[in-house]
C-alpha cells in the first residue's frame, strides 16, 4: 500500500528511555503495513548536522547554553533542508528521534534560557514544520540515567556530555517534558516506560493505530 499523505512522527523523552530501540520498532510496525519510512535523529540526521552532534555531546567540549541553543538549531536547519523535507514531500512518513520538543526540554526548562527566545527559534529553524504526532517516552531520570550510560552504546564512555550532567538537571528535563505534553495533549502522546521492550513497544503501537486510523491512512 503507498503512502497516501506524508506524516511527521517524532520520538522524545529523557536519556535512557528507550527512543532509539522504539523508534527503530516503529519503523518496522509501519513498514509491515506497507508505508514508506524514513527514520532520522537529531542532533543529526545529515552530514552537516552529524558533525554538530558530536561537538554537542563531545564530553570534552565546554559550551555556553546560548551556544549549545545555537548549535542545536544550526543542526536542525541543515537537517530539515536535507532529509525532513525533502522525504515529506515526497509523501513518506518520517519518524524523528527527537526534536524541538526536546530543544525546549532541555534548553530551556533545564538550561533555563528564555522558552520564548527557543520557540521563536524552533519556528525559524523548522519553517513551521511541526510534527503530526510525538511520542513521549517517560522514564525516572535516576533509572534513565544508568541505563544511557551503562547499556547504550555511545561514542563516549561514561556518557555524552549531556548524559554527564547532574541529576536535578535531568529531574528539570522530565519536568519540563511532563509540562509540554500537558500543554499539546492531542498531538503528544505520553507512554510510561519500562525495562520491557516489547510492553513499551504495544503501547506505542496502539497510539500509532488511532491515530493513522483516524487519518485513514491505512486501514
Amino acid at each position: 500500500m503507498k503512502n497516501k499523505k506524508s506524516v511527521f512522527i517524532t520520538i522524545e523523552g529523557g536519556e535512557g528511555c528507550g527512543k532509539t530501540t522504539q523508534s527503530e520498532l516503529l519503523k518496522k510496525y509501519l513498514e509491515s503495513k506497507g508505508l514508506t519510512v524514513i527514520l532520522t535523529r537529531e542532533p543529526g540526521g545529515s552530514d552537516v548536522a552529524e558533525q554538530i552532534r558530536n561537538i554537542l555531546l563531545n564530553p570534552r567540549n565546554n559550551i555556553s547554553s546560548f551556544c549549545e541553543l545555537m548549535l542545536y538549531e544550526a543542526a536542525r536547519i541543515q537537517h530539515l533542508q536535507e532529509v525532513i523535507k525533502p522525504n515529506l514531500k515526497k509523501g513518506y512518513v518520517v519518524i524523528c528521534d527527537r526534536f524541538t520538543d526536546s530543544t525546549l526540554a532541555y534548553q530551556g526548562y533545564a538550561r533555563g534560557l528564555d522558552k520564548d527566545v527557543i520557540v521563536k527559534l524552533n519556528n525559524i529553524a523548522t519553517e513551521g514544520i511541526k510534527p503530526d504526532l510525538t511520542i513521549y517516552l517517560d522514564i525516572k531520570p535516576s533509572k534513565g540515567i544508568k541505563k544511557a550510560i551503562t547499556v547504550n552504546k555511545g561514542s563516549f564512555t561514561g556518557g555524552d556530555r549531556i548524559e554527564r550532567e547532574n541529576i536535578y538537571f535531568h529531574y528539570k528535563v522530565r519536568r519540563g517534558f511532563l509540562a509540554i505534553a500537558r500543554k499539546y495533549p492531542k498531538r503528544i502522546k505520553k507512554i510510561n516506560t519500562n525495562n520491557i521492550v516489547e510492553k513499551t513497544q504495544k503501547k506505542i503501537n496502539i497510539e500509532i493505530d488511532k491515530f493513522f486510523k483516524k487519518k485513514k491512512l491505512y486501514v
